[in-house]
C-alpha cells in the first residue's frame, strides 16, 4: 500500500512531468500569422471579425490552505484558486494562469497574469490593424473578448452594460457573446473530460496547481487528437470567477463603437440577429 505522502509526491511530479512535455508543444505563445489563423476560425465560426481569442476565470474548488487565512475563501462561500484562461475557437487552451487568490476579481487576476501585463505592453506580437470584413475604413485592431468582468481596452472588447440598450448595442452584446461562450465551452469540455475537477480538490495547493495545469495541457492534447463533440460543454461544474464594477477607456469604447457600427451595416449584420436579442 502506498502512503499518503508518497501518493501525492507521486501525483505532483507526474503532473509537472506533464505540463514540462506538453506546455510548449501544445500551448505556445502565438506569434502574428498564428494570431491571424485564430482570427479567422473566429470569423468563420462565431462571425467576429479581429476576434483574436475569448477570454474567463473560473474557480478550481479546493480544501483551506495551511495558514491561508481568508485569501482564497471567494464571494462564493468556499474555498479556491482561480484558473484564468484565455482560448481560440477551436475550444484549446492558448494562454492559461492558475492559481491566484480565489478572493481576487477577475480583473484583478488579468491585470497580474502575464498575459495582461503583455497585452497591456503591446508585447503579445498581435497583427497590425487591419479592416473588417467588406469595408476599406477604419483599419481596426485585432481584440480578445470577455464579460462584463474585465475592464474595456483597444484590445478587449466587454459587453455594454444591460440598462437602457439600444438596438445596436443589444445585437453588439449579442455578437460578442457568440464569440466570447467559447471559452466557457472549453472549460466545459476540460471539466467533463478531467472529472477530479467536478469536487474540491483534496491535494496540497502547490499539487493541485500542477493536475489543474496538466488537464488544461492534456486537454490541448486531446482536442488536438481526438476533435470535439459539442454536447460534452454544455454542463460544467467550474463556478464563474466573481463580476467586479471595471471600467474602460476611451480608446476602447471608441473601437467598440466601430464594431457596433459594423454590426448593423450590410457587411456586418447576420440575418438572425434581431430574433436572436
Amino acid at each position: 500500500m502506498v502512503g499518503k505522502s508518497t501518493a501525492s509526491m507521486i501525483i505532483r511530479e507526474t503532473c509537472v512531468a506533464i505540463w514540462d512535455a506538453l506546455h510548449a508543444a501544445v500551448m505556445a505563445q502565438p506569434h502574428m500569422e498564428q494570431w491571424k489563423e485564430i482570427a479567422d476560425v473566429f470569423q468563420k465560426t462565431c462571425q467576429f471579425p479581429n476576434c483574436a481569442g475569448a477570454i474567463d476565470g473560473k474557480h478550481i474548488r479546493i480544501k483551506k490552505p495551511v495558514r491561508s487565512g481568508s485569501q482564497y475563501y471567494n464571494y462564493k462561500k468556499y474555498f479556491s484558486f482561480v484558473l484564468f484562461a484565455m482560448c481560440d475557437a477551436n475550444y484549446s487552451f492558448r494562454y492559461i494562469d492558475v492559481g491566484s487568490y480565489g478572493s481576487r476579481s477577475d480583473s484583478a487576476v488579468f491585470a497580474h497574469s502575464e498575459f495582461g501585463k503583455m497585452l497591456q505592453d503591446k508585447a503579445l506580437d498581435l497583427p497590425d490593424h487591419t479592416t473588417l470584413p467588406g469595408t476599406t475604413s477604419p483599419a481596426m485592431p485585432f481584440v480578445f473578448v470577455a464579460d462584463e468582468a474585465f475592464a474595456l481596452g483597444e484590445n478587449l472588447m466587454r459587453p455594454y452594460s444591460s440598462r437602457g440598450l439600444s438596438l445596436a448595442r443589444r445585437v453588439f452584446n449579442y455578437r460578442l457573446t457568440r464569440a466570447s461562450r467559447v471559452v466557457e465551452c472549453a472549460f466545459g469540455i476540460l471539466a467533463n473530460k478531467w472529472r477530479f475537477l467536478h469536487t474540491p480538490i483534496h491535494l496540497k495547493l502547490e499539487t493541485a496547481i500542477s493536475a489543474v495545469k496538466a488537464a488544461c495541457v492534456l486537454h490541448n492534447f486531446v482536442r488536438a487528437r481526438d476533435g470535439f463533440n459539442f454536447d460534452d460543454s454544455l454542463s460544467h461544474s467550474l463556478q464563474s470567477h466573481r463580476p467586479s464594477v471595471v471600467r474602460g477607456h476611451r480608446q476602447g469604447a471608441a473601437v467598440r463603437e466601430q464594431f457596433t457600427a459594423y454590426f448593423m451595416s450590410p457587411h456586418g449584420a447576420l440575418p438572425w440577429q434581431l430574433e436572436a436579442i
